[in-house]
């Protein structure tokens, strides 16, 4: 069984971000880029399953422009057998994303596909259901455990939800996105850094799947947070009441 695992470039999480002068986005030149973190977690579970002998290979897959080979090689480097980019330089939302990965299940016919949950420069969270839905394959979502019956063709998923633990048991195939709590990624070893530079990373284009990237959504504006006011020391509850009262209107 095949698992193939969809892994995003996006701006480190340790960078603070800056809003571009124009306000059309975020700046991203000369920014450390790194694998969104949900994706990482994605990889290594889809590699530890492999690793128990329940999957025979895992691909990562990467959309966008030719800077994503970059991550694609860190997931090599991480335990991936192959990559897979898919080469465009047109802005990428959730649904054109989940039709990309829509044609490449069809073409590859993985047995599991693993997303993070979101990534950390947008937050949408909406890719693994997307997708779930284009393919008709169930799906489970915030996953902190992943148990994979390979004999049963099913995968059973913890997800957290408001009242404590929910248990899924999905047909494969399936979708899983995957939360925080699902693993700890490993680090890539330097020997296996040098032999995923080596590697060849198969390209296709958004065309050569018959797919037209098309916005679905109009990007108005990026504006950054409003700067938080600075704190008083107050000398008694009654003064903290009536700020709370007659300043903050909270009481």
């Amino acid at each position: 069984m095949k698992i193939m695992v969809a892994v995003k470039r996006v701006v480190d999480y340790a960078v603070k971000i800056r809003v571009k002068p124009d306000k059309s986005g975020v700046e991203t030149k000369n920014v450390k880029m790194s694998m969104n973190p949900f994706c990482e977690i994605a990889l290594e579970e889809a590699l530890r399953i492999k690793e128990s002998g329940k999957a025979s290979e895992v691909i990562a897959v990467s959309m966008g422009p030719a800077q994503c080979i970059d991550t694609l090689r860190t997931g090599l480097a991480m335990g991936a057998d192959r990559a897979i980019h898919v080469s465009t330089d047109a802005p990428l939302f959730p649904l054109s994303v989940a039709k990309l990965l829509k044609a490449l299940v069809e073409a590859e016919n993985p047995g599991l596909l693993i997303l993070g949950k979101q990534a950390i420069d947008d937050d949408c969270n909406q890719t693994g259901q997307m997708v779930a839905g284009l393919l008709k394959w169930p799906q489970g979502t915030f996953a902190s455990k992943v148990i994979l019956d390979k004999e049963k063709q099913v995968v059973e998923v913890d997800r957290e939800v408001d009242g404590g633990l929910e248990t899924l048991s999905l047909d494969l195939p399936a979708v899983i996105t995957t939360d925080l709590r699902l693993n700890q990624p490993r680090y890539a070893t330097l020997p296996n850094i040098m032999k995923a530079k080596s590697k060849v990373i198969k390209k296709v284009t958004p065309e050569e799947l018959n797919m037209e990237i098309k916005p679905d959504l109009e990007l108005v504006e990026v504006t950054e947070p409003p700067k938080r006011k600075a704190g008083v020391i107050l000398s008694s509850v009654d003064e903290l009441i009536d700020k709370l009262k007659n300043e903050a209107h909270v009481l």
